[in-house]
């Protein structure tokens, strides 16, 4: 028996007190006392405890990269082993945890897909815990190998206030000799050919020789070996470079016998200054854009097609100038990049037309959509021909994987299907179709027109099958299923995955076929380059007279269909010639003049969006702008319309003036110089960051009204906003936990100004550290709630003192219900009996 709110007993001694002080009250009748103790007992609120049936276990799994090859060889093993010895009234939940816990029942198809490079060991215990059901006793067991990536000591208030045992079992590392890259040092900044230094330290617990190899922006620019002594090898190289920008530089080595291939690179970024210098991204080498350009003072970064570009291009490029290049020919994570660098490090923009631009270049919904000035999806007025799209989607087996934040790839893929339908127009028809060693038949080739609604719906049931994907199997019933369509045009969207497309058949003679019939195919590889499928399927691409995403992401998969769909069948590149004029808005570019010509040959058409300006435009009865602009936070943006340089361009390229317009909007555009008198330097120490801003005393009014901003971003994440600490009169300094490898990009942004830095490297990854403390830690904090090592697997269900309190306080209530009326009722009674017998 226990009393859960005790403080109401002290009532009693009072009650006492107050029946003997005042007789009269007549406390003491055994009916009223029965009363007044019925009601302190059920405030203080008295609950009988039983014993309770049965356990719940919560199997914490180690998923993270580091213990891939010590955990997961013996799990199936261990679960077995715990599933056998479970009770009749036990209860088993396991959750999967690296970079983030995921209660494994909750998804489809087994095994998450959740980052790996970290082993939050601390986040997955609190997860468990806050999962505990009330009223059952309950035990932890982790199976890890014990290097958690965060400390887990200052879990121990929680677990014991939980009262639930933490039990673990460690699974043994490979005895391999392990070597390592420990850290490539490099200058931060150089200057254009000037030399430097690089030096690499390769560690391990065996001496011996290993072979190394240096990479410069994927380019191997040295082959050779180290020679590890006593722990550490040492290797010093120079190198220069000409050209602007940021250049990465990737040691890996490739010892013979290796415990862990994870820790066997690292890298560093060494910035190239560079003065006014644009990145020209284009598909013509002769582009007019670089006499133009080179006329002006500016120095011209080039891409042909994309080739040779990275990511490294954009930093301390004052713009950046995309000519008739599509979407699909750029790195994956080249538009995250840009849309950073001109939203957040002012570098400015300019998109020129062209049939591989805008809309018709895939650049609708992807990372810089929200930057142009113009809207590139069609509008339904404007459509003149019907589209028929047929859509294969891969339901294999591999699509049911998980991903971060719920949900497989599957559910992914369905809701581009469902996108896709979205952005079709009232005439256009589609065919879906669901492909594993059959195609099996989701949506017949239907008009969207009033059918939109449920070809969404069917497109996101689709579920995942098992085996691969039958390529030839789903592109036969697809061209099957369009041939039914009359007029107009007709593709084909693929998605297949990379690792896992079977069975191609006759595909040649089949696009073949389809391409003689006016029929395109587009391939959505879920995958990289590099997978044993992704030839064949850049084939299919190249055959299909059509495109190919390569795609490690699936969370973009609803962008890319996007793209593909709105490329396709909503963007126009009109061949007929246009008259235009210039708008009263290029007085905001240009104090001058500038005689445009009276029409053009081709044109992207688009729509102004609300806030944009155009300084052009054709003179129909609704004008397209043909040179529009705006400002985006830190930068600026621009578009041109029309071809200026390939088909189409051969009166624009003879136009005089066509020098000035290249010239003034790509100043406009460009990112003005550094203010004086402000300073910006990064320290890196393993994985914190520390940033420090300098500044003269002239802008202490400036930064009164306005103080500076710190954004940054890692990878393809979202930018994050980081906090100043004022350490001194003219100086700032923000410290920033990066956690786990990868690269950063990041600026300062001030009153009318932004000062850009990165990329930088973050080399060191926690998570193939192995700390030596941690297990220990571990280990410690499991002794401390009452666990232990469990080697024997079967004891697992071993079950702690457990009981559930069962509460009194309505039971008390009822009987003082019953006992109040006839402590009232007797009362009244016998009060008037008395009154009668004094008459």
């Amino acid at each position: 028996m226990t009393f859960l709110d005790p403080i109401w007993l002290l009532l009693l001694p009072a009650l006492a007190l107050l029946g003997w002080r005042l007789p009269h009250l007549r406390l003491h009748d055994p009916l009223r006392a029965a009363c007044l103790l019925l009601l302190v007992l059920a405030l203080a609120n008295p609950a009988w405890r039983r014993t309770v049936r049965g356990i719940d276990l919560w199997l914490l799994v180690d998923r993270s990269a580091s213990a891939a090859d010590s955990v997961e060889p013996r799990l199936s093993e261990w679960e077995s082993l715990v599933r056998r010895a479970a009770g009749r009234h036990d209860q088993l939940f396991v959750i999967d945890y690296a970079t983030e816990p995921v209660l494994r029942e909750t998804q489809q198809g087994g095994i998450p897909e959740i980052g790996r490079q970290r082993t939050r060991t601390g986040l997955a215990i609190e997860h468990a815990l806050a999962r505990l059901r009330p009223g059952r006793a309950a035990r932890l067991l982790l199976f890890t190998d014990g290097f958690s990536t965060e400390p887990v000591a200052d879990l121990a208030p929680k677990i014991a206030a939980a009262g639930v045992p933490l039990d673990h079992r460690f699974a043994t590392p490979p005895a391999a000799g392990d070597f390592t890259v420990r850290r490539v040092r490099a200058p931060a900044g150089v200057q254009p050919r000037e030399a430097f230094l690089l030096e690499i330290e390769v560690g391990g617990n065996r001496e011996g020789t290993v072979p190394i190899e240096l990479l410069r922006n994927d380019t191997v620019v040295h082959r050779g070996e180290v020679e590890v002594r006593a722990g550490r090898g040492l290797l010093r190289l120079t190198d220069r470079i000409a050209a602007g920008g940021a250049y990465r530089y990737e040691a890996r080595i490739q010892p013979s016998e290796d415990a862990f291939a994870g820790n066997n690179r690292n890298a560093a970024w060494v910035t190239v200054a560079s003065g006014r210098r644009v990145l020209l991204i284009t598909a013509f080498a002769d582009d007019p854009l670089i006499p133009a350009l080179e006329s002006q003072g500016f120095e011209v970064a080039l891409s042909v097609g994309g080739a040779g570009l990275q990511v490294g291009g954009l930093a301390g490029a004052r713009a950046v100038i995309l000519n008739n290049v599509p979407a699909h020919q750029l790195p994956q994570e080249f538009l995250p990049a840009l849309a950073f660098a001109v939203r957040h490090q002012g570098t400015g923009l300019l998109m020129c037309g062209g049939r591989q631009s805008f809309g018709s270049g895939g650049y609708f919904g992807s990372k810089i959509d929200d930057l142009l000035p113009v809207s590139m999806e069609l509008r339904r007025e404007h459509r003149k021909l019907a589209t028929a799209m047929a859509i294969v989607m891969d339901r294999s087996g591999s699509m049911a994987a998980g991903v971060p934040g719920g949900g497989t790839k599957m559910d992914l893929a369905n809701r581009g299907a469902a996108r896709a339908v979205e952005l079709l127009g009232d005439l256009d028809a589609v065919t879906v179709f669901a492909v594993d060693s059959t195609a099996h038949t989701v949506v017949p080739l239907t008009q969207i027109g009033p059918n939109r609604n449920g070809i969404i719906d069917r497109a996101r049931r689709i579920t995942s099958g098992g085996g691969g994907i039958f390529v030839y199997e789903g592109l036969s019933k697809a061209w099957a299923e369009l041939k039914k369509s009359e007029g107009g045009q007709r593709h084909v969207i693929l998605f297949s995955d990379a690792a896992d497309s079977e069975e191609p058949g006759a595909y040649r003679e089949l696009l073949a076929e389809m391409t003689a019939a006016n029929t395109t195919v587009t391939v959505l590889a879920l995958g990289s380059i590099g997978d044993p499928d992704a030839a064949l399927l850049r084939d299919i691409a190249d055959l299909g007279k059509g495109r190919i995403y390569f795609n490690t992401d699936a969370a973009t998969l609803p962008e890319l269909f996007a793209q593909e769909t709105v490329a396709v069948a909503r963007s126009a590149f009109l061949t007929d010639p246009a008259r235009m004029a210039g708008l009263p808005a290029w007085g905001e570019l240009s104090t001058g003049p500038l005689a445009w010509p009276q029409q053009i040959e081709a044109y992207n058409l688009s729509y102004l969006k609300p806030g944009a300006s155009a300084a052009a435009a054709t003179t129909d009865a609704e004008p397209a702008p043909l040179v529009a602009f705006w400002t985006r936070g830190a930068g600026r943006v621009a578009a041109i319309g029309f071809p200026i340089a390939g088909p189409h361009s051969t009166a624009t390229r003879a136009w005089p003036a066509l020098g000035d317009l290249l010239q003034t909007v790509t100043r406009w555009v460009a990112a003005p110089d550094l203010p004086p008198g402000i300073g910006l330097r990064t320290r890196l120490d393993g994985t914190r960051l520390a940033i420090d801003l300098f500044h003269e005393a002239s802008w202490e009014p400036r930064f009164a009204k306005q103080a500076p901003r710190l954004v940054t971003a890692t990878g393809e994440s979202e930018p994050a906003e980081q906090t100043w600490e004022r350490m001194a009169p003219g100086h700032y300094q923000a410290r920033i936990d990066l956690g786990e490898a990868g690269t950063l990009r990041g600026a300062v942004q001030l009153e009318g100004a932004s000062f850009p830095f990165g990329p930088i490297a973050i080399g060191e990854e926690a998570e193939w550290k192995f700390d030596p403390a941690r297990p220990a830690e571990l280990a410690a904090l499991s002794a401390a709630s009452g666990g232990r090592e469990l080697l024997n697997l079967e004891e697992a269900w071993r079950r702690p003192p457990a009981s559930q309190p069962v509460p009194l306080r309505g039971l008390l209530t009822a009987l003082l219900c019953i006992a109040l009326p006839i402590e009232i009722f007797r009362t009244r009674w016998s009060g008037g009996r008395t009154q009668t017998r004094s008459a």
